[in-house]
């Protein structure tokens, strides 16, 4: 017989479009295997406060095409702390919960970590981030909607880029990394990307702006992610301007529209599979580990290494940016 009674299920740090949907699966795998799912509302801030409440199967009816989560989700400095820690670890006592389930980014994972240290609560975390920046998964729920909701506002920008004769500066979330405008400066055919991960020369920037202008090239979009090493969109678009007076820019910061909105197929899809491992991965008396996907199948990786090791950026995919936007 199972031996864990409750499992606590808490949504941390950044929302990401697809949280409903892993919601929605612990929820119907833990009641199908005997277990109670409790809720724990507004992240690591909600287990000190003790807002935990329980989840039956209609509670997470018709949330699987909803973006942002059910649970809430919060930052708290609080629970880095001793007293913080003790504060929840007691309130998981009260409510009788063995093992949690954290859907979340590496500040979750890090806060996962220590917390077993003090007092071994089991735990299992879902890759929840629109920025895919963890290691040991290929994509992280929310971030396929992030970069289709990207997608759909470039491609309108350079309509509006052609009328003009203009240069236009998308700046897209990816604060330490560039994933998003990596994928999405791709998909629109974006003549430069910009992104934390990878160094650009201004000067071989303008060379190539002017070159566009001479050969009369109809659209000059650049993506850029918010974390790229001169400081985001506007700060180079004031570089270019600098550098090419009599251009014409216009930025754009497409902003928190990229965690909004109804999941795509694929982050319903993926953020299913994910939570209904994440429940299997608890029975199996897993710990301190993410559940991911990698090649299509399920792995867990721990803590540990999800956030400690960074995730490499294709370099085929950089230099076929540079070739096919000639």
């Amino acid at each position: 017989m199972n031996q864990i009674q409750n499992i606590g299920i808490m949504t941390s740090g950044g929302d990401s479009s697809g949280m409903n949907a892993a919601i929605r699966a612990i929820v119907r795998t833990a009641i199908q295997h005997g277990i109670k799912p409790m809720g724990i509302m507004n992240g690591y801030q909600g287990m000190i406060d003790g807002h935990i409440v329980e989840l039956k199967t209609t509670d997470v009816s018709n949330i699987i095409q909803r973006g942002g989560t059910i649970l809430k989700t919060a930052r708290s400095k609080e629970f880095m702390t001793a007293a913080g820690m003790e504060k929840a670890y007691q309130q998981l006592q009260k409510n009788n919960i063995q093992s949690l389930v954290l859907i979340g980014g590496d500040g979750t994972f890090k806060g996962a970590v220590e917390f077993f240290k003090q007092y071994q609560i089991p735990a299992i975390g879902l890759p929840g981030t629109i920025d895919n920046d963890l290691n040991g998964t290929d994509y992280t729920i929310g971030f396929d909607t992030a970069v289709n909701t990207a997608v759909w506002a470039i491609d309108k920008i350079r309509d509006t880029a052609a009328s003009h004769d203009r240069l236009f500066l998308v700046e897209v979330m990816g604060r330490d990394a560039g994933y998003i405008a990596l994928h999405s400066g791709i998909a629109c055919g974006a003549e430069h990307i910009f992104i934390p991960e990878k160094n650009e020369s201004i000067q071989t920037l303008i060379d190539t702006i002017c070159d566009d202008q001479g050969r009369k090239k109809l659209t000059n979009i650049i993506v850029v992610a918010e974390g790229d090493e001169f400081g985001g969109a506007l700060e180079l678009s004031k570089i270019i301007q600098s550098k090419i007076p009599h251009i014409e820019t216009r930025v754009t910061v497409l902003g928190h529209i990229q965690r909004g909105g109804a999941p795509s197929c694929f982050d319903r899809i993926l953020a299913s599979r994910l939570g209904f491992a994440a429940v299997q991965a608890i029975i199996q008396g897993r710990t301190q580990e993410m559940v991911g996907l990698v090649n299509n199948e399920i792995v867990y990786t721990p803590f540990t290494a999800c956030v400690k090791l960074q995730k490499p950026i294709s370099n085929d995919m950089l230099e076929m940016i540079h070739v096919l936007a000639r």
